[in-house]
């Protein structure tokens, strides 16, 4: 179906995480027809990716589009968390307008101000959607009020701080104009968008312009390149240059596609304003520009830029004694071409080499960011070893300067004491702190992003489980002294064997153990968590001796604690610099990185 420019929007939805994007573009797409009445359909249908599905978040950003009384409406959904904020910044740029999130009862976070702030700068008509309206302790006009006052702190002009408002519940897909209005559908949130979200502008006759936000690979056409198209129109076996940032080549567009619902349709032509995927380049990269192949009328869009990294990790190949056992990529070279492979799709993503060939040293926004792609890795067969986060660093005039990030977070009102004295251990400093509902405050604190690293665990247990941490780059400031990094020493297995529950029993009162009986160590593995700041080298393979006149398990009745199961985030937190997690298809265990009792020094507090 042809659509003109005129009945065209091209809108993307930016929240903070859990504000209901994903729940909202499902009622959207429902109701407009595009799945059959018969058809089953999962929850949070844009979240394909199965890390997206067992953890509640968006982590790539997706399009899909439907069509509302002959309009049609492509629909970016972006992810809501800080770490993948790379990937809302190069998509931003592909829409006319957003429709910004915010819960009605958690209000503006952090990541709520990067998107926004986003979104002003490239001058979007921001729609702002108050969800979760039913929410028990939900408060609208209250959060209305803190969402103009955050458009006030971004210096937005007279024309986007008048933002159009609708109240909506994503789960029931109702919106309204005004709270007291009847809740029957979104054709509220349709109209706004339409009235309020221009046309695209571009000349279609003028030459071929089109900047690529995104890459996929597609089974049987190869690389897709997913983009906008600026300027000119895009046809099927046509001839175009390829502009990348050091050279230039001419080829053919093998495939032209729109995006219809969910699916990429096959079309032959489209024009300025149209989002696109097109087939028929494989060395594609985000940024590049697809043009006029006339040297004469050759267009080379402004490349997309992102905020630079602060998290960095040394991946290195495995070497420990289960190396190879269950990884069916497990080399330099696979795991070297496996993290380029990443960086061309992420450009938030930075992969260094370093002088030691089977060590590489990726930097990316955070921890979760990291920890989702070695995840990614593990699932897809790698086999490696990670060290400790850093901090990436800067020289400025003799001067090196560290990151910071703005903390925010949700507590009950009796762990304030508690997570303030924890965040002032690792260099924080209070900004504000207001009761926004009875019984929990919200802190918010600038803190140094070292101070950070491996903090989320404390946080959960200081506060139970029942606190909200949210964090957001915050600028560079000189580097400060010396912080906090793990107050426990480890619990390391002195030699390879098999764990028994006797010699567990026995290590348990000394600190919190990583394994069950029955799994295999080797020396040097980390069994546990010290209570203490030295490090313990135990035999965990020990069994009871047996005599003529003691059966064995006569004597007590062993019972064991159940072990603290390590996931690779959690594995990243805990390691020291002397420390490497292992991740393997089957395993996440964690090692010391010289694993000779005799050779390796003592950990000295």
């Amino acid at each position: 179906m042809t659509i003109s420019r005129d009945h065209l929007r091209n809108i993307a939805i930016i929240a903070h995480v859990d504000h209901g994007k994903t729940t909202l573009v499902d009622a959207m797409l429902k109701q407009s027809g595009v799945f059959r009445a018969n058809e089953a359909v999962a929850e949070r249908v844009l979240d394909s990716n199965d890390l997206e599905r067992e953890r509640g978040i968006t982590i790539l950003a997706k399009n899909a589009s439907l069509t509302w009384n002959g309009y049609k409406l492509n629909i970016i959904d972006t992810p809501g968390h800080a770490d993948f904020g790379g990937e809302v910044e190069r998509t931003l740029k592909m829409a006319d307008g957003a429709l910004l999130l915010v819960d009605a009862a958690e209000g503006p976070l952090p990541q709520t101000r990067f998107v926004l702030g986003k979104a002003l700068e490239l001058g979007l008509t921001v729609i702002v959607v108050i969800n979760k309206i039913d929410r028990p302790d939900g408060r609208p006009e209250v959060v209305l009020d803190e969402v103009f006052g955050l458009f006030c702190d971004l210096e937005a002009n007279d024309k986007q701080a008048d933002f159009p408002v609708v109240y909506a519940i994503g789960r029931d897909g109702v919106a309204m104009r005004n709270l007291e209005d009847p809740r029957e559908s979104l054709t509220p949130l349709f109209e706004t968008i339409v009235e309020k979200v221009p046309p695209p502008k571009g000349d279609p006759e003028a030459p071929l312009a089109m900047l690529v936000h995104d890459v996929h690979h597609d089974d049987y056409v190869g690389r897709l390149a997913i983009g906008r198209i600026h300027q000119g129109r895009i046809t099927t076996g046509k001839q175009v240059a390829l502009v990348q940032e050091k050279s230039e080549k001419v080829g053919r567009v093998a495939q032209v596609y729109s995006f219809e619902g969910l699916r990429r349709v096959k079309t032959e032509s489209l024009e300025a304003g149209d989002i696109v995927a097109v087939a028929g380049f494989e060395e594609v990269q985000i940024g590049d520009t697809i043009t006029d192949p006339d040297p004469a009328h050759r267009v080379a869009m402004p490349r997309i830029v992102v905020e630079q990294p602060t998290i960095k990790i040394t991946f290195r190949v495995n070497d420990s004694p289960f190396a190879g056992r269950a990884g069916k990529w497990v080399t330099s070279r696979h795991v070297k071409d496996r993290l380029e492979r990443e960086e061309k799709r992420n450009i938030a993503l930075r992969v260094d080499l370093t002088p030691e060939p089977d060590q590489f040293v990726v930097s990316g926004r955070g921890e979760l960011m990291l920890a989702i792609l070695a995840e990614t890795m593990r699932r897809e067969g790698y086999e490696f070893a990670i060290g400790m986060p850093e901090v990436v660093t800067k020289e400025e005039g003799g001067v090196t300067y560290e990151p910071y990030e703005r903390v925010v977070v949700d507590i009950p009102d009796a762990y304030v004491g508690a997570v303030t004295t924890r965040l002032g251990e690792r260099r924080g400093q209070m900004l504000k702190m207001h009761s926004p509902t009875h019984g929990r405050s919200r802190l918010e604190f600038r803190v140094p992003s070292r101070g950070l690293i491996g903090f989320r665990s404390t946080f959960l247990t200081e506060t139970r489980g029942t606190g909200l941490l949210n964090t957001l780059f915050d600028g560079w400031e000189p580097m400060g002294g010396v912080m906090l990094r793990r107050p426990s020493g480890a619990i390391v297995a002195d030699r390879a064997g098999v764990a028994t529950p006797y010699a567990l029993f026995h290590v348990q009162p000394r600190g919190i153990l990583f394994i069950d009986p029955g799994v295999e160590v080797y020396e040097g593995m980390i069994v546990g968590e010290h209570n203490r700041p030295q490090d313990l080298d135990v035999n965990v393979t020990r069994e009871k001796k047996l005599t003529n006149i003691r059966a064995a398990g006569r004597d007590e009745n062993v019972i064991l604690t159940p072990p603290r199961r390590l996931t690779i985030e959690s594995a990243m937190e805990l390691v020291d610099r002397d420390e490497l997690v292992e991740v393997t298809p089957d395993a996440v265990r964690v090692r010391k990185r010289i694993l000779d009792t005799n050779k390796r020094p003592r950990r000295d507090d």
